[in-house]
């Protein structure tokens, strides 16, 4: 108990349900997306917490906490086993819910109720919430859920969370936990018992079973098809590529500007001098450079988020389970794998729902080859500078499908791989793979912006710590140490490679290559040349290995100071000749190179860190490296070979 002044400790309601079950929808509803997000202390899985907004009869806060998704307390995998040990309270440093919210969907109740059945002989203060009650009755179904509540022992609410509907009832028990009562006799703990049990209460409930939509089952036999299905996700794919270069370019353009037209209104105020400079070459051009690939990053996510919530993304797990098999992984790695998509860092923790260990880290370490999110900023750079605006057939322009051809060179590596390590380094049994298709829905357009808005922040607070931080760094090594141009007149000091008149009148490209980062670049220039990469390049790749993307930011800032005129960054990429030859740096052999570099290379200390933590040895994490990065290099070294022999 709480001495006098002392603030009670908050109920905790923990929120208990199967996958794709509503509970997430219902967690954002109660505690208006007010969360905490961390790891249950011990294992690696992560768990969120927010307020309800509401409060108890005495005044205690309430704490809804968001348990991973389960179909069962007997566990399988990573994240259930979190489930049944923080039920049981053995978590250490993490106390048990005070009472559990069992989310269940109405439309599958039968499946739902074998988990219920579980959760109510734990004895604690339970309420049962069905979500999906909008999709019952439009498929003529119906129930009683009073009846239920009665054969049950508990409350039972029926809500439509991104609707509001039932919430104000649920907040109105939430404070009233000794209201909730207890089940007359507790369910029977043997499986073949409880699905009788379950059997029998819905027997008694379900007043008109929900028939199956024609409409769906019209569909499915479609996306489902294994030649039609597959046709269907390839439409889907080059459709999806297409729009992320003809809609965001616009506002693209618009935001190049106004980065354009903030540096200029610096420079017009500042004095030319060092934090002018700072400013405009160093903050804005770094940081700049990669926000003004917002756009498509919002795009990317609007696109993902709504084909995964409007219930295709399951059907195209269906489909390519089929494929998968014969690699040796199954559906659920394709989830994350799919997840990779937006980062690797949410995809790798992903798999703790794949049950088998063997499945589970074959996944980790071909999840850097799918094409996130950071790659997007260079892909769009260059493709956008040197790849031409052109229709190759209607629609479907040549941008956007060189686009596609990456995100499929990822992904079709990431299966050849995991291929290779299931056949050699990775060696076992799996597990079934079952999947439950959420039947389709028309998203909520407030849910589907509520996620794209967390991602999208999540890109610009990595723009803000992460790149800028890089690119003050960068600044500081690409502007110092600075010639001294008067000591070389003299001849006082060493000489640089110019003469003494022409070190008094030293371009800024020659500054540029006096600097650290200059020097630097020409340190690793013999070993990247075979790629076709120049030392600028090799700079802006070793401060890629921070994040991928910062890479554009290098490039903004290298072309910055070595320009002696205000120009974008794709012009000064496509102006860029080598001083020695006069022949550009920027060759079809030398993109094409760079491109493949990018699909393969393993630049993200972020990912490797959770690789770490996931396989809790630095084992794996060093071996993704090193072998990535012996696949980019050999593949970018053929590329390179290739395209050279084919343009010259």
């Amino acid at each position: 108990m709480p001495e006098a002044g002392e603030a009670a400790p908050p109920l905790r309601l923990g929120l208990i349900g199967s996958p794709n079950s509503g509970k997430t929808t219902l967690f954002n509803a109660l505690t208006g997306l007010r969360a905490r997000v961390g790891n249950y202390p011990g294992v690696t899985v992560e768990r969120r917490e927010g307020d309800a907004r509401t409060e108890g009869l005495d005044g205690r806060r309430i704490r809804v906490i968001d348990l991973p998704g389960t179909y069962s307390l007997a566990p399988i995998s990573p994240d259930e086993a979190v489930v049944s040990r923080l039920l049981a309270g053995e978590l250490p440093g993490v106390a048990a819910p005070d009472a559990l919210l069992m989310i269940a969907d109405a439309c599958s109740l039968e499946r739902s109720l074998l988990l219920v059945a579980q959760v109510l002989r734990l004895g604690k203060p339970a309420c049962l919430v069905l979500t999906m009650i909008d999709e019952l009755h439009a498929r003529g179904g119906d129930l009683d859920q009073e009846q239920l509540s009665a054969a049950l022992g508990v409350p039972v609410v029926a809500v439509v969370g991104h609707r509001g509907i039932g919430l104000a009832e649920l907040r109105e028990l939430l404070p009233n936990l000794e209201t909730w009562g207890r089940p007359p006799l507790p369910p029977p703990d043997d499986p073949r018992e409880r699905s009788h049990w379950a059997e029998s209460v819905l027997h008694h409930v379900l007043k008109r079973p929900a028939s199956r939509s024609r409409v769906s089952d019209a569909v499915d036999r479609v996306v489902l098809h294994p030649l039609g299905g597959t046709l269907i996700f390839s439409a889907v794919m080059v459709l999806f590529f297409q729009l992320i270069f003809a809609w965001a370019t616009p506002a693209m353009d618009v935001i190049d500007a106004a980065v354009g037209a903030l540096s200029g209104v610096v420079r017009s105020v500042l004095p030319a001098g060092l934090l002018a400079d700072f400013l405009t070459d160093g903050v804005l051009a770094g940081v700049g450079s990669v926000v003004v690939f917002l756009p498509q990053i919002i795009l990317l996510f609007s696109l993902l988020y709504f084909l995964e919530d409007l219930g295709y993304m399951a059907r195209a797990a269906f489909v390519v389970d089929r494929v998968m098999g014969r690699i040796g992984l199954e559906g659920r790695a394709f989830v994350s794998l799919l997840s990779s998509y937006a980062c690797a860092v949410p995809g790798i923790m992903a798999t703790r729902t794949i049950p088998s260990p063997r499945h589970r880290l074959v996944t980790i370490l071909v999840a850097p080859l799918m094409t996130c999110s950071a790659r997007l900023p260079v892909y769009a750079l260059l493709i956008g500078a040197f790849v031409p605006a052109t229709s190759v057939w209607g629609p479907i322009g040549l941008q956007g499908l060189v686009l596609l051809g990456l995100y499929l060179l990822g992904s079709v590596s990431a299966l050849v791989a995991a291929a290779v390590l299931n056949r050699t380094l990775v060696r076992g049994e799996g597990l079934p793979f079952y999947l439950e298709l959420p039947p389709y829905r028309m998203p909520p357009l407030k849910l589907v912006a509520s996620q794209v808005w967390s991602s999208a922040g999540a890109f610009l607070k990595r723009a803000g710590t992460i790149i800028l931080a890089t690119s003050v760094v960068l600044w500081v090594l690409i502007t110092f140490p600075r010639p001294d141009v008067s000591a070389v007149a003299t001849g006082t000091t060493a000489q640089l490679e110019h003469s003494a008149a022409d070190a008094l009148e030293l371009s800024a490209a020659d500054a540029l290559e006096y600097s650290a980062a200059g020097r630097i670049g020409h340190a690793i220039e013999p070993v990247i040349a075979p790629l076709g990469f120049d030392w600028k390049i090799g700079v802006g790749l070793l401060a890629s290995l921070a994040a991928r993307e910062v890479i554009v930011a290098t490039l903004a800032q290298v072309y910055a100071a070595a320009a002696e005129d205000e120009i974008s960054l794709r012009e000064a990429i496509r102006n860029d000749r080598d001083p020695r030859t006069g022949d550009p740096v920027f060759t079809p052999a030398t993109v094409a190179s760079l491109l493949v570099f990018f699909v393969f290379a393993l630049q993200c200390m972020s990912t490797l860190a959770v690789m770490r933590r996931e396989t809790n040895s630095w084992r794996w994490p060093a071996f993704a490296f090193g072998y990535l990065l012996a696949l980019a290099y050999g593949a970018s070294f053929l590329t390179h070979r290739v395209v050279h022999a084919l343009t010259t």
